[in-house]
């Protein structure tokens, strides 16, 4: 009976859950979007660097396209990290409750597990919503190297970029174009392109993050039935999201390589994660999977500070009563 009424309430604190996600993504990629563009174009640049690090990319953003320039891409992941978040913050809690049913509590394991099924479940709206975002935040640096622009997205997809004197630069696509010219020449296989890569990202992080922010959490109260005080949760969320993010930056690189359609002149095109990797080891070397780093720290700190702030402060519970 008692894990009956257990269910019951898990299913009645979900809807809370989801928009606790939802508004938690949506002010985080607000916060933290120019950051998490220059990571992409830092990630992206094979051969001489039109980016030194990441204040001069964005400094040469703004100078090139504005200050809105800072956020191209952010309509596709305003609209998509509300479900996204949700998503991944909510089936942690669904698997955690699933894995403690059992009255002996969560260990190391049991938790990682949580998170390794959170990382799963988040990819199908994840990967969509990197595809699109990497072509919108990488069109300007291929614009300052004026790209070799292919016939279509299918043939970008298969065949290195020719070589020789580049002609102009072609328009920056919008999310719209590019979609329907994905869906038009490879299907809705196009828009989930490096889903292998994403889960091979988004699992590991899962697995670091969700039990270090649960553990460092708890430390912030007492008892269990005490919830940690909003800036301990913030910390948590910051600190656990800094070292994942940086733990997974060479599947992050690997990721965001895959997915980037359009390549700049003499940049590499790859066949997939093995590829890829082996690719950029010799070409560019170690290091080169480390590119964007800091940028990825200083985004999902923040992010996931911010999720997890909102999350234990109970927005959801607040605007369902108002509602309710």
């Amino acid at each position: 009976m008692d894990g009956w009424m257990v269910h019951k309430q898990f299913w009645k604190d979900l809807p809370a859950k989801l928009i606790n996600g939802g508004v938690a993504g949506l002010v985080g990629v607000t916060c933290v979007f120019p950051i998490d563009l220059a990571k992409t174009r830092l990630q992206n640049q094979q051969g001489p660097r039109l980016y030194t690090g990441m204040l001069d990319c964005l400094i040469k953003t703004v100078r090139s396209e504005g200050y809105f320039g800072m956020y191209r891409g952010a309509a596709v992941n305003l609209t998509l990290v509300t479900p996204e978040k949700a998503i991944k913050l909510a089936a942690n809690d669904v698997f955690r409750q699933q894995l403690s049913k059992d009255g002996k509590g969560l260990t190391l394991y049991k938790e990682m597990l949580a998170g390794c099924g959170a990382g799963t479940c988040q990819v199908i709206v994840t990967t969509p919503m990197e595809m699109l975002k990497i072509q919108l935040q990488d069109a300007g640096r291929l614009a300052a190297q004026r790209p070799v622009p292919a016939e279509s997205i299918a043939t970008s997809l298969q065949a290195p970029q020719p070589t020789g004197s580049p002609p102009p630069a072609p328009q920056r696509p919008s999310a719209t174009q590019i979609t329907k010219q994905l869906l038009r020449t490879c299907g809705v296989a196009g828009l989930y392109r490096g889903m292998g890569a994403t889960l091979f990202r988004d699992v590991p992080f899962s697995m670091i993050y969700f039990p270090l922010f649960a553990n460092l959490n708890d430390l912030g109260h007492s008892t269990p039935e005490e919830k940690a005080p909003f800036v301990h949760s913030f910390a948590s969320g910051c600190a656990a999201g800094s070292v994942a993010a940086v733990a997974v930056t060479p599947l992050d690189v690997i990721k965001t390589r895959l997915q980037t359609l359009r390549k700049g002149v003499g940049e590499d095109t790859y066949s997939g994660i093995i590829h890829c990797t082996r690719r950029i080891w010799s070409r560019e070397g170690p290091s080169a999977f480390m590119k964007g780093a800091v940028c990825r720290a200083l985004v999902i700190a923040p992010l996931f500070g911010i999720a997890q702030g909102v999350y234990f402060l109970g927005v959801g519970e607040r605007i369902l009563e108002v509602f309710g």
